[in-house]
C-alpha cells in the first residue's frame, strides 16, 4: 500500500433499472440522463484527474460507461486497457440488472471498446457462493483488502450503491448512506484497522455529485426512502 492512499469512491450515474424500479433490466446501461451526468461529472473533478494513478471498475455496463465518461482525463491518460475490470466491484443482489453480461458480450460491444476484460471467469455472473448476495460483506472486504494492496496512491473505484455500504461499512455493519447518482467520495484507510483482515475506510470528503437520489435494487431503499431519509 502507497502512504497515505486516497481512494475516490463513484456511484454509477442513473441507469435504466433507476427510473421505474425495473429490476428485471439485464446488465441494466445508463440511460440518456445518466450518460449526460457521467459526462458533466468529469470537469467537477478536473483537479483530480492529473493526480489518479489508477482506475478501478466494477464491470457491469452502467459503471464501465460512467468510468468511461465521469473520469474520462484520468482514463485517457492512463490509458482505458490499464483500468482494471473488477467482478468483485459487481452489484450484490441477483437481480437481472445487477447481474453482469459474459466476457464476450462485453467484448462484442463498441461502446465499450477498449477495455480489459481478462479478468472476467465465466462463473463472475453465477451469483452463487463467493458472488452470492448473501457474500456481501466477504466480497466487499475483498475489494478493501484488493485496494489496500495496490501501491498506487491515489485510487479511483467505480461500483453500485449496495457494494459501495458494505465496502463502506465498519464493525458495526455497513453503511446506511443513500449514494447519489455519479457521486465521488473520498476515502483513507482507517488508521486502526488498515493492518487487519477488515482494513476499514474512513471518509475524508464529499468530491462531486452530478445527479439527484436515485434509488437502487436495495432493500434498504425500500426502508430508508427518497435521499436516504427515514
Amino acid at each position: 500500500m502507497a502512504p497515505n492512499s486516497r481512494i475516490f469512491l463513484t456511484r454509477h450515474a442513473q441507469a435504466e433499472h433507476n427510473v421505474d424500479l425495473d429490476y428485471s433490466i439485464p446488465d441494466a446501461p445508463l440511460t440518456p440522463l445518466g450518460k449526460k451526468q457521467a459526462a458533466s461529472l468529469s470537469p467537477q473533478l478536473e483537479k483530480y484527474h492529473d493526480k489518479i494513478d489508477l482506475v478501478v471498475s466494477s464491470p457491469l455496463q452502467r459503471t464501465l460507461q460512467t468510468t468511461k465518461l465521469g473520469w474520462a482525463s484520468a482514463v485517457g491518460r492512463l490509458g482505458i486497457k490499464n483500468v482494471i475490470c473488477l467482478p468483485e466491484a459487481q452489484e450484490c443482489n441477483d437481480f437481472p440488472c445487477d447481474t453482469g453480461s459474459p466476457k464476450e458480450a462485453l467484448e462484442a460491444n463498441p461502446e465499450l471498446a477498449g477495455f480489459d476484460f481478462s479478468r472476467l471467469k465465466p462463473e463472475w455472473t453465477s451469483k452463487k457462493g463467493f458472488w452470492a448476495p448473501e457474500s456481501k460483506t466477504e466480497r466487499a472486504r475483498w475489494v478493501r483488502q484488493f485496494l489496500r494492496e495496490r501501491p498506487e496512491k491515489n485510487i479511483v473505484l467505480v461500483a453500485h450503491g449496495d457494494i459501495l455500504r458494505s465496502i463502506t461499512g465498519n464493525k458495526e455493519g455497513e453503511s446506511t448512506y443513500m449514494w447519489k447518482n455519479a457521486e465521488v467520495r473520498e476515502f483513507v484507510f482507517d488508521p486502526k484497522s488498515v493492518e487487519t483482515e477488515d482494513c476499514f475506510l474512513v471518509q475524508e470528503e464529499n468530491v462531486a455529485a452530478a445527479g439527484g437520489y436515485a434509488p437502487s435494487s436495495s432493500e434498504a431503499d425500500l426502508v430508508w426512502g427518497n435521499n436516504g431519509k427515514l
